[in-house]
């Protein structure tokens, strides 16, 4: 994992495995990370269901907290002719870290060996 900053001073996180490559923003002033659903399913390389699914179980099982890992951001899409706010979650490193030793991928793997 390769990190560096940006012109805003933000920090920003590079993974790559092979020719793959994913960047976060993280907040490092804090020291965590944070990933939506589909960046998720992008970083480990699966659908998001899988992601989702992985997730779920991880606080159906009482492995995290959701109220400690999880914000919620909302987010302006223009559908058609309408504007439509969503509200998106956000998971922090703690969530990121657990889905990655849940996912069975090469990408995974990798990610688990950066740790």
């Amino acid at each position: 994992m390769n990190q560096s900053t940006n012109s805003e001073q933000k920090e920003l996180v590079i993974f790559t495995a092979g020719k793959k490559q994913v960047k976060h923003r993280g907040d490092f002033s804090n020291e965590t990370l944070w990933a939506s659903l589909d960046e998720l399913a992008q970083l480990f390389d699966r659908d998001k269901s899988v992601i989702s699914r992985h997730i779920s179980n991880i606080f159906k099982e009482g492995e995290l907290l959701k109220k400690a890992t999880v914000a919620k951001n909302a987010t302006v899409q223009i559908e058609g002719n309408r504007t439509v706010t969503r509200e998106i979650e956000y998971y922090n490193l703690d969530a990121i870290i657990s889905v990655g030793y849940r996912v069975n991928s090469s990408v995974a793997t990798k990610f688990r060996q950066l740790l």
